[in-house]
């Protein structure tokens, strides 16, 4: 434990920065191709992106809290330290912390209802729910091998597709499709985070999909979201200058050296895996909305 932390770096920490990049990068996208549609609106894709990364501190801060109450923050964690099993910040004042971000998050919903109507408060109600059921309540998501279904819905489909909504005010079947890529990718943050605390899930009756299926799976599904979003992505680079598809090949290769690291690795060792594999979400992204954008 570290006794000196400021609370002003404790709440920083708390937010675990590193992951923003995964609610920002489906966001991206969708206001990549709203641009290359002709649709793009300023004010609605700002508003998308404070939504997506408030929501995201409340479910980092919520997670801090109830892994801590069910016990599956432990002095033999292997992840990056969390704040309330720390002793860096109470219980309830991460608790308050959870509702404040999640209100600021709704509070920039509003808006967005706004300007692209009331009919997606229900889009709202189920990311607020979400944010508090993966992980409390009496069926909390995370324990009960629904993580990955939330990661695919909230880090994929749901965001790429109503942010490029909200500006164009209709739905596309590319947005849909490449929202499954984005949320194929962001799934391996989570399933890393499994395969490495497994031992530990195990042990706290946290039954994420590895401890259902076992570790094995975690490898396999890994790769195959890879593969799956590479060849989502495919069609799109069939029409695209060479330089892009050298872009992606690169990428490719980077998605491998990743899923290597993975297999090769064990315990605390993987936290450098998992900044890894967000950093490939994001250069995923960086990389789709230049090829949206590229005539």
């Amino acid at each position: 434990m570290e006794e000196n932390k400021s609370l002003i770096r404790a709440w920083i920490e708390a937010a675990r920065p590193r992951t923003l990049p995964a609610s920002f990068s489906p966001v991206l996208v969708g206001c990549a191709l709203a641009y290359r549609d002709g649709v793009f609106q300023w004010l609605p894709a700002l508003l998308c992106v404070m939504v997506a990364l408030l929501a995201q501190i409340a479910s980092n801060f919520a997670n801090d809290y109830f892994d801590f109450k069910k016990g599956a923050d432990t002095e033999e964690r292997l992840g990056p330290a969390r704040a309330v099993a720390s002793g860096w910040i109470p219980p309830k004042s991460m608790l308050y912390g959870t509702f404040v971000a999640l209100g600021l998050a709704c509070l920039c919903g509003c808006f967005l209802l706004a300007l692209a109507g009331w009919e997606l408060i229900w889009v709202g109600l189920a990311i607020a729910l979400c944010v508090l059921a993966y992980s409390a309540g009496p069926f909390p998501l995370a324990y009960n091998g629904l993580g990955d279904v939330c990661v695919i819905l909230f880090y994929g489909i749901i965001p790429v597709c109503f942010t490029y909504y909200v500006q164009a005010l209709s739905f596309s079947l590319l947005a849909f499709l490449l929202s499954l890529a984005m949320g194929f990718l962001s799934d391996n943050i989570l399933l890393v985070n499994n395969y490495r605390d497994y031992a530990q899930d195990k042990l706290a009756r946290k039954r994420t999909t590895v401890v259902l299926f076992g570790r094995t799976f975690g490898l396999v599904a890994y790769l195959l979201n890879g593969i799956l979003a590479l060849l989502i992505t495919l069609p799109l680079l069939l029409v695209k200058p060479f330089w892009i598809v050298g872009l992606f090949a690169l990428f490719s290769g980077l998605f491998f050296i990743t899923w290597q690291e993975m297999r090769q690795k064990e315990g605390r060792a993987l936290n450098a895996t998992l900044g890894h594999t967000a950093r490939n979400v994001l250069l995923y992204a960086l990389l789709l909305s230049l090829t949206l954008l590229v005539p």
